[in-house]
């Protein structure tokens, strides 16, 4: 049954929590819940460095990961230790964000600002509902997806 999360097809997310000095990011699925208020559900383990920055600071960046940050996607989907500092291991390029603390990370086809605003315990994670509070698009890229242990990028409309 473990695989079976595997089937379902899902966003790309590379997740930045933080401060001014300290950040972590890791790769996510996210979806939204609601278009009016904007909301989003993200599930984060709670032994890792970003859990602890989430419940620290309320606050984390969807940056929807593009095709050309299918590596990087891969990179941070890895926990590592706390003491790594990923944004120096895998040259991840950052911008400030206009609202909350967490970088943006370029690159991305998108990055949604959020703050939480409720969150529950689900097994080894915290399942957190979160409003969006800024945002950004480039037209310029494309958005990826993941399906059964792979990476797609989005193509042409069904109709």
């Amino acid at each position: 049954m473990s695989n079976v999360s595997r089937i379902m097809p899902c966003s790309v997310n590379l997740l930045s929590v933080g401060t001014k000095n300290e950040k972590e990011a890791m790769t996510a699925t996210a979806m939204f819940i609601s278009e009016d208020p904007p909301l989003f559900v993200v599930s984060v383990q709670k032994h890792i460095l970003a859990h602890e920055f989430i419940e620290k600071t309320g606050q984390f960046v969807l940056n929807i990961a593009s095709t050309e940050q299918v590596k990087l996607a891969k990179q941070l989907g890895v926990t590592k230790p706390k003491a790594v500092d990923k944004f120096k291991e895998y040259a991840v390029a950052t911008e400030r964000a206009v609202v909350v603390e967490p970088p943006v990370i370029r690159g991305s086809f998108a990055s949604i600002e959020c703050k939480v605003i409720t969150s529950f315990p689900a097994g080894n994670f915290t399942v957190y509902v979160a409003e969006a509070v800024n945002y950004k698009v480039n037209e310029k890229a494309k958005p990826i997806i993941w399906c059964q242990n792979r990476y797609y990028a989005l193509g042409e409309e069904e109709t």
